[in-house]
């Protein structure tokens, strides 16, 4: 008999008087001890799936048919207060995103034992030892600290640690992991996928692992299901799935994976002859003062972007990246060194000519949900920089708008839209469509596609390409993905705690790394596992 067993399952979501179909008619099972993966796109109903099998479909969701039997008994049809009985004791959740998961006013240690107190497992003192143990378990130092700790005196990966310290409190028999290491870093990815799998073989726990990043369903399951439009397109093994999937869904979804993807390296080389420099950074430094003390965020950072060519500066939260990018287009300044952009340094620049350093650099966000402005319809977003700049007359400025547009591959009925009405990959081509209306020389990319799909990921990352070729674009690409940065980068300069520790041809340090912290990141990036194996 499996541990469980979905049968059939059919969720949808009321909308007014209308029904949205969200999941229909899937089928699969979770054997114990058992690791399978649910990939899909946004939209593709593997979230949903996955608060179906535990109860915690929102208000206006509900099971319409179908059967979640968990140990041969169909929990589908159960009460939420009957659930609770379920959730934790048999059944551990660990959820996306630690910051919305933790209540930010009582203590981790607190909201652990919260579960222990609910299912009786002791008195306060065995509640509080065991606590402690939880956290030591998911790798946490100093446990009773933490444990007295509140959220936001822990960093992502910590936190992500406590959700999974909830999760097993109660030594459920599966575990559903959603998106649980979507937004962290690749080494602090890899440490909690290894601390999840490292519970499995201690306790024989199975585990329900949704998520859209194919590279650590391929390196961490042992059988996939591939879903879109609330279907499952198809599922197997692992090995065979990703080695020959039949799905031309699949195939595609493999395809985009840039951690899978045989498209790395597609960013040639710069030209052996010298070109002239767009961005020259010198001995940059930021200090801040962090609680009367100073802090270093930026300890001497030197890198040059040929013209015409891509430069990433990768590296894990904290590492700088950020910060450097900030000072590259004048939103910070440095407290020592210097940025040369066309041959100008910025550092004091004051009126007109700080005006003109914004027109020659632009900045594209990591999420244009939040850069976008929620009251205004595309094409007035995409036309502001025109009038901003008093660029043209109002006609001639819609046949801009209209033109860029064009050039990001977006349809003109977009123009009336206001950004709740697009897709992520829309917003975000809009994102870059506004960037590009002023004709800047250097785009600044923060985390740009970081947010995205996979599919939707590579579509832009093939238009950056194209709008580089066509128009002799400068990018200055900041990420914490290394897939990402193969694919699309020039050169390469590796952050750590401020400083550059490695820098060069993209092709030559993702191939032979010099410096230990960049073998570690290369080591940490989803599906090498996969790659070695295959």
């Amino acid at each position: 008999m499996s541990l469980l067993d979905v049968r059939d399952l059919a969720v949808s979501y009321r909308t007014g008087p209308r029904a949205l179909q969200a999941v229909e008619g899937i089928s699969f099972t979770v054997e114990p001890g058992e690791v399978v993966a649910v990939v899909g796109e946004s939209g593709s109903g593997k979230s949903t799936t996955a608060h179906a099998i535990l109860g915690l479909l929102p208000p206006n969701g509900s099971v319409d048919s179908g059967r979640i039997l968990l140990d041969g008994t169909d929990i589908a049809g159960w009460p939420s207060r009957r659930l609770e009985s379920v959730r934790g004791a048999q059944i551990g959740l660990i959820p996306q995103d630690p910051s919305n998961s933790l209540n930010p006013v009582k203590t981790v240690g607190a909201q652990i034992g919260e579960a222990l107190r609910i299912h009786r497992r002791g008195d306060r003192r065995a509640i509080s030892r065991r606590v402690v143990e939880l956290l030591a378990r998911v790798g946490l130092s100093d446990p009773e600290t933490r444990a007295r700790q509140f959220p936001h005196e822990l960093s992502g990966g910590m936190r992500q640690r406590v959700l999974i310290a909830i999760a097993i409190a109660l030594e459920p028999r599966l575990i559903i992991a959603d998106e649980p290491t979507s937004a962290l870093d690749a080494t602090v990815q890899r440490r909690i996928l290894d601390l999840i799998d490292g519970l499995r073989a201690e306790s024989g726990t199975a585990v329900l692992l949704v998520t859209h990043d194919l590279g650590v369903a391929a390196d961490r399951s042992d059988r996939l299901i591939v879903m879109k439009d609330g279907r499952i397109e198809e599922q197997g093994a692992t090995g065979a799935v990703t080695a020959a999937p039949e799905a031309g869904y699949t195939r595609r979804l493999l395809s985009d994976a840039p951690a899978l993807s045989v498209r790395e390296f597609r960013a040639p080389p710069p030209e052996t002859s010298p070109r002239e420099a767009a961005v020259v950074v010198r001995d940059l430094v930021k200090e801040f003062r962090v609680r009367r003390r100073p802090f270093r965020a930026v300890d001497g950072v030197s890198f040059e972007v040929p013209r015409g060519t891509t430069h990433a500066l990768v590296g894990e939260s904290g590492s700088g990246k950020t910060t450097t990018a900030r000072m590259v287009v004048r939103f910070a300044d440095p407290t020592s060194g210097s940025v040369t952009v066309g041959g100008i340094e910025t550092a004091g620049l004051r009126g007109d000519a700080l005006r003109g350093l914004r027109r020659r650099v632009q900045l594209v966000y990591q999420n244009p949900t939040g850069s976008l402005d929620p009251r205004q319809p595309v094409a007035e977003i995409v036309e502001e920089p025109l009038r901003n700049f008093r660029i043209g007359d109002r006609a001639s400025r819609g046949i801009r708008v209209r033109d860029l547009l064009d050039r990001v591959a977006l349809p003109s009925s977009v123009l009336t839209r206001r950004p709740r009405e697009l897709s992520g990959g829309q917003r975000q081509r809009v994102a870059i469509a506004r960037a590009l209306a002023v004709d800047p020389e250097v785009v600044v990319l923060d985390e740009a596609v970081s947010a995205l799909d996979v599919s939707v990921q590579a579509q832009i990352l093939d238009l950056l390409g194209a709008l580089q070729r066509d128009l002799g674009l400068t990018y200055l690409f900041i990420s914490h993905d290394l897939s990402v940065v193969r694919q699309i980068s020039h050169t390469v300069s590796v952050m750590n705690k401020g400083r550059i520790v490695e820098s060069g041809n993209t092709r030559q340090v993702f191939t032979g790394p010099r410096h230990d912290y960049t073998r570690e990141l290369l080591a940490a990036i989803p599906g090498a596992t996969a790659e070695a194996a295959g």
